[in-house]
Order: C-alpha cells, then sequence, then structure tokens
C-alpha cells in the first residue's frame, strides 16, 4: 500500500522557519517525481514546489520562490520543503504528492499518490 506521510507542521511567527518532509512508502520512490501543493480555508489547492527523481531540477511557484527550497532525501523515498521568511498568507494544509511519470503531472495536480497533508499556521 503507497503511503505518504507528511510531517514537520505547525505554528511559527512571520518571518520565521519551518520544514517540511513527506515520508514515502509502499514501492520504490527514486525515480519518482514528488512536490507540495497547499490549500488554504476556502481556496483551492495551490502548488507550491516540485523537484524530479535525481533531485536536480526543482520548480516553484512564483509566491515562494527565493523563501521556499525543495530537495529530496538521500534515500530518494522523502522530499523536504525549507520553508524560510513565512508570511501569514503562507498559512494552509500543505500535502505531498507524487507521480511516476513526469515533474508536469506533479506540477499540475496530477500526481498519482498524495499524502493526508500537515497543517502550517503563519501569524502576524
Amino acid at each position: 500500500q503507497v503511503q505518504l506521510v507528511e510531517s514537520g507542521g505547525g505554528l511559527v511567527q512571520a518571518g520565521g522557519s519551518l520544514r517540511l518532509s513527506c515520508a514515502a512508502s509502499g514501492r520504490t520512490f527514486s525515480r519518482y517525481y514528488m512536490g507540495w501543493f497547499r490549500q488554504a480555508p476556502g481556496e483551492e489547492r495551490e502548488f507550491v514546489a516540485a523537484v524530479d527523481w535525481s533531485g536536480q531540477i526543482p520548480a516553484y511557484a512564483d509566491s515562494v520562490k527565493g523563501r521556499f527550497t525543495i530537495s529530496r532525501g538521500n534515500a530518494k523515498n522523502t522530499v523536504n520543503l525549507q520553508m524560510n521568511s513565512l508570511k501569514p498568507e503562507d498559512t494552509a494544509v500543505y500535502y505531498c504528492a507524487a507521480d511516476h511519470g513526469t515533474l508536469a503531472s506533479v506540477v499540475t495536480g496530477r500526481a498519482e499518490y498524495w499524502g493526508q497533508g500537515t497543517q502550517v499556521t503563519v501569524s502576524s
């Protein structure tokens, strides 16, 4: 059974940092594209960041460029999101996603697998 489990969410003040992690299990994810989405209350889920299976080709939403960094773990079955200079508008539930096909599948929200989400709250 494939599972994506997010961790690292929490409450932080504006300007602070958080590091999210997503651990994938149930199959070999070393060749999977992985990424992060978020959904704020009353809003649609939106793309945040994604990375190819090698960890060398990242993609970011304009709203997080220069503040967030996505990376793959050494075992390639994890993906991390380092979030710096957080803003209140970053408050959302953050979801991990994985797809075997293409980076575009993750970026456009058509990934095969999704986690349950972790809450990030940024206070002003």
